[in-house]
Formats: C-alpha cells, sequence, structure tokens
C-alpha cells in the first residue's frame, strides 16, 4: 500500500512541474505492439489512445511498448517484456495486439504476480485453446466467416480464380488454415476455381526484403498462368505490398488485406504520400481510392475503411478503461463481460462502418468459447463502395469445416 501511495505521489508531482496538464491516472493501461516497420496500424492505434488519454511518463494512463521484429527468433525477450508491465502497480489492464507467439507465457507471468489485471489479446497467433487459457478477452478477425465472405466478394467483383499465398508457419495456425480450407470449398461451391502458391517466410533467412521480391516476380507469371480475373490473397502483411503493386500494374482483383486497412500495403504499392491526412481515417481512404483509381484498379481493389490493426488497439484499450471505470477486473469479467460493449467500442473508431462477428467455437468439442470473439468489418472497393458483406449470410456448413 505505501509503494502505491508513493507512485501516486510521485506521479502528480510530475503533473504540477509539466504544467498540470493531465490529472494524475487512477489506473494504466499497458499496450503493446509490434514496431513500426513489422505492423505499422496497430502501433497507431496505441498512439491514438495516448493522445486520447496519455502516457504514463506524463501522468497519463497508457504505457506502450514494442515487441521485436524478428520475435519468433526473441520469444524471450517478447515475455519478459509483456511480463513487466505487472511490475507497475497501477497497472490494471495489459493488451497485445497482436498477440504473437510468447503472448501466453507472458500473461500467465503477469497473471503469477498480479491476478487482478485484465489480459486481452488482439489478433491472437497461438492455438486458440492456448491463449484462451492465458487470457481474459481474445480477439480475431473473423477468419471463419471471411473465408466464405472474401470469395463471395471476389464473385461480386467478377473474378473466376481465386489464389491463395501463404507458408508452412501460417498454415499451422489453426484459424488461419481453417479459412484456407473454407475459401477452397466456397471457392467450389460459388464457381470459382481455387489456387495455392507458396511464398518464402518474411521471418526466415530471406527476410522481408527477399520475401518482397519473390512476389514482386511471381505475381506476373502467376497472371499469365490464370489470367486477369484472378483474385489473389496473402496471409502475411509483408507480401502485401508488392502484391498490390502488380496487381495494380498488371490486373487482377484484390479484396482485402489479411488485416484489412487503407494503410496496409497500399501507400508504398502507389506512391501515395499521407503525412498531411495522418490519423483521418476518412481522409486516408479518400487519398488511397484516389490513387487507386488513377492507377486503373477501380472496382478491383478493396480494403476495410478503417485499419483493422489500429481499430484493435484502440477499441481494445477503450474497452478495457470502460470495464476499470465500472470497477470490474481480471477477477470479475467473466460474469460482467457483454459483447455489445466491446462492439460499440470498435464502432467508436470506425464511424460509418459496420461490424460483424461471432463467439469462436471449438471444433473438437462443439463448445462456444465466450471469451474469444471474432469480427470482422465491412468490404469497402474502391470506386464502387462498401459491398455490404456484413448483411451476407454465412451458410452454417462452413463453421464446421476444419
Amino acid at each position: 500500500m505505501k509503494r502505491i501511495l508513493a507512485l501516486v505521489i510521485g506521479v502528480a508531482f510530475v503533473v504540477i512541474l509539466t504544467g498540470g496538464a493531465l490529472a494524475a491516472a487512477p489506473f494504466h493501461i499497458g499496450i503493446c505492439t509490434g514496431t513500426v516497420s513489422q505492423s505499422e496500424d496497430d502501433l497507431r492505434g496505441a498512439e491514438k489512445l495516448i493522445e486520447m488519454y496519455g502516457t504514463v511518463q506524463d501522468g497519463g494512463m497508457i504505457q506502450h511498448i514494442t515487441y521485436p521484429d524478428n520475435f519468433m527468433t526473441e520469444m524471450e525477450t517478447t515475455i519478459s517484456q509483456i511480463a513487466s508491465l505487472a511490475d507497475d502497480p497501477l497497472m490494471k489492464a495489459v493488451i497485445v495486439n497482436q498477440a504473437i507467439p510468447g503472448t501466453t507465457e507472458g500473461f500467465r507471468r503477469i497473471r503469477e504476480k498480479r491476478p487482478d489485471i485484465l489480459l486481452i489479446a488482439g489478433e491472437a497467433h497461438e492455438d486458440p485453446g492456448v491463449i484462451e487459457s492465458a487470457a481474459d478477452l481474445v480477439i480475431n478477425a473473423d477468419n471463419i466467416a471471411r473465408g466464405y465472405l472474401i470469395i463471395a466478394a471476389a464473385q461480386k467483383m467478377g473474378a473466376k480464380h481465386f489464389v491463395h499465398i501463404s507458408f508452412p508457419r501460417h498454415m499451422s495456425y489453426e484459424l488461419l488454415s481453417r479459412r484456407r480450407n473454407i475459401m477452397e470449398e466456397a471457392c467450389n461451391d460459388l464457381g470459382i476455381d481455387f489456387h495455392f502458391e507458396t511464398a518464402p517466410d518474411p521471418t526466415s533467412d530471406v527476410g522481408v526484403a527477399g520475401a518482397q521480391q519473390f512476389i514482386l516476380e511471381k505475381v506476373p507469371a502467376w497472371l499469365d498462368k490464370y489470367g486477369k480475373e484472378t483474385a489473389f490473397f496473402c496471409t502475411n502483411d509483408a507480401h502485401t505490398e508488392p502484391l498490390l503493386k502488380r496487381v495494380a500494374e498488371g490486373g487482377g482483383y484484390f479484396v482485402e488485406a489479411d488485416l484489412p486497412s487503407p494503410l496496409m500495403g497500399y501507400p508504398g504499392a502507389l506512391g501515395i504520400e499521407l503525412s498531411d491526412v495522418k490519423g483521418d481515417w476518412p481522409a486516408i481512404l479518400k487519398k488511397v481510392e484516389e490513387a487507386v483509381i488513377e492507377k486503373g484498379g477501380a472496382k478491383r481493389m478493396g480494403t476495410w475503411a478503417f485499419s483493422y490493426g489500429y481499430t484493435n488497439t484502440a477499441a481494445l484499450g477503450e474497452f478495457a478503461k470502460v470495464m476499470l471505470e465500472k470497477g470490474v477486473d481480471a477477477t470479475t469479467f467473466k460474469k460482467n463481460f457483454k459483447s455489445e460493449e466491446l462492439f460499440e467500442t470498435y464502432g467508436k473508431f470506425t464511424p460509418g462502418a459496420e461490424w460483424n462477428g461471432s463467439i469462436y467455437t471449438d471444433l473438437q468439442t462443439g463448445v462456444k468459447k465466450k471469451n474469444h470473439i471474432l469480427v470482422y468489418q465491412d468490404t469497402f472497393v474502391f470506386g464502387l463502395g462498401y459491398l455490404n458483406m456484413t448483411n451476407v449470410e454465412v451458410p452454417e456448413k462452413y463453421f464446421t469445416i476444419n
């Protein structure tokens, strides 16, 4: 108790010295994201929360840290960084977005020290049963529903072929491999030819540069092989920019990214300068749309109007704040959680865009995991607008495909 009191007094003193702009925050929220080079949108969501609520260092609420770019080989660093957030006695919630491998162990170490801290995993990479055992709330893009909806959207846009690009590490993730299988089944049902292509993992020895060069060289060959009525999809962020560049140049379709955003690949692929509209998502969307149309990609290339990575970080931080202000912590979260309140926070950061989602169901047991929510936003096609995919009913059989 003396330690907590000393910290509160110290924070208040800092605020007085800096002009009293912020009242000392009653609690702190830890946010762990990737870096600008690995997952910029996730990081920008943390910056939005800092803009709204201030940093812990300045007497505010948000403590933001980043995990290593090469997180697969530096897992112990990732785990230690996440766990260190619990050393702050005012820390009451920790959000990791994306919840890359190592998050579960980081959360377990936090739980050992501080059973009260609310633990939230955004876009979890680890197996559902693993991360669900440590996190109070798990969020993933609804890759089950999207497995069908992305194909249905490709059909609406005019595609006759669908090329899914990935690599073994991603195909070992349950939700990503299930989505791939659902996409193949949806293609069969909707009259589209499905093709699977392998590309290098950017975390392997070839690195991001080598993986991107592979995509730049292969897409023209794939367009020659499958034709211009082909929609492309890749499971990795680093592959997205070169894929968009070649689709814009050579033809084909691109429905939306694995983790969709107007910033995901488009600025680099099309040479779009966005420094004057930083953080203004409608303005960003408008500038990207103008560039896509200018490059001949109208009605062929899409996204989510608001970044999934950005919204995930910002909305989950806001949701944690709402819960904590109600007096809800990890020990009482389960009986107080309402998915409607969660979706309200997503809507706060995405005006005009519709969201939908579902509760994750374990395929082996048929049990609905109420602390694991799958979410998706409507698809926006440049030069066309929203496709109203959030109103499309996904046939029940797709939710049971393994």
